[in-house]
């Protein structure tokens, strides 16, 4: 079994945008060689005009997106399927971008972020977020049994 899970740190809204399925590329100035499953992590910072050049660029998804985004945790999961210096994405900015595929929404496990790829140790909330289950403590709060049992 897995204990560590890798992870890039993307600032809102793109985190959201990645991980509802609409974009399907994340752009950075440096290439990498990740290829596989990755933990989505929202930023603490907020990307203000990053939200202005959705908005502008993509009317259709002005009402689909939220008033308040997740910050400062694992939002989502995606797999890197390579990195591309070009694309017909109208996503892609370059000048390298990390092809996303399988994107889906977790529910929010706080962490804290790093520059980077980086391995994340799963700890019992990322696990339950990943597996869509509620932790132990959720469970025990509520008087049921789950995943760790």
């Amino acid at each position: 079994m897995r204990t560590t899970v890798s992870c890039l740190s993307v600032r809102q809204p793109w985190a959201w945008l990645i991980v509802h399925g609409y974009k399907d590329i994340e752009n950075r100035t440096w290439p990498t060689r990740h290829r596989g499953d990755t933990v989505i992590h929202a930023g603490l910072v907020f990307d203000n005009d990053g939200l202005l050049w959705v908005q502008a660029r993509f009317p259709h998804l002005r009402p689909l997106l939220p008033e308040r985004y997740d910050l400062g945790g694992a939002v989502g999961t995606c797999q890197v399927l390579r990195c591309v210096q070009s694309s017909d994405s109208p996503w892609f900015m370059g000048p390298h971008g990390f092809v996303l595929y399988g994107a889906r929404p977790i529910a929010f496990a706080p962490m804290r972020g790093r520059l980077g790829f980086w391995e994340e140790p799963i700890t019992e909330r990322l696990h339950a977020s990943l597996r869509g289950t509620a932790t132990q403590a959720e469970l025990a709060a509520s008087g049921q049994q789950g995943l760790f049992t």
